[in-house]
């Protein structure tokens, strides 16, 4: 509290005030430790969470399974259910779905990536889906 001078009739008169300068000291050493801090978990890995369905998938679609291994696998899932194949190169599976794609224009797309799997690689199929002009691409859930 500070106390203001001026007499007026013979009393004294109090000024209250607060003072704010610590607290906004206190809000910058705040603001520059968590900005200082760096995240805990790599960004470039993600843990996929598991979810329950919300709808049912449809009854044929070509499924792109994503390893945490950079492994890569292609198949059609459903009634005209086929093995799926297992390929190392990102290439390798474009092309491959690019001739199931062809084959089979109104099957859509599902990729499903790995707990451990890297979130780029699941992004970059997706990518490489839509660039292929296949519309109805989907992500699944275990």
């Amino acid at each position: 509290m500070a106390f203001n001078s001026n007499l007026r009739n013979g009393r004294r008169k109090l000024k209250s005030e607060i003072n704010v300068v610590p607290y906004i000291d206190v809000m910058l050493v705040l603001l520059i430790i968590f900005m200082a801090v760096p995240p805990a978990q790599n960004p470039s890995e993600i843990k996929l969470p598991s979810a329950e369905r919300s709808t049912q998938p449809p009854d044929d679609y070509i499924n792109i399974s994503v390893k945490s291994n950079a492994q890569l696998q292609i198949g059609i899932n459903g009634k005209n259910s086929s093995a799926p194949e297992d390929m190392s190169s990102r290439s390798a599976v474009i092309e491959r779905l690019r001739a199931m794609h062809a084959e089979h224009p109104d099957y859509p797309v599902m990729i499903s990536g790995d707990r451990e799997s890297k979130y780029d690689d699941v992004i970059q199929m997706i990518s490489e889906a839509k660039k292929m002009g296949i519309n109805r691409v989907g992500l699944a859930t275990k």
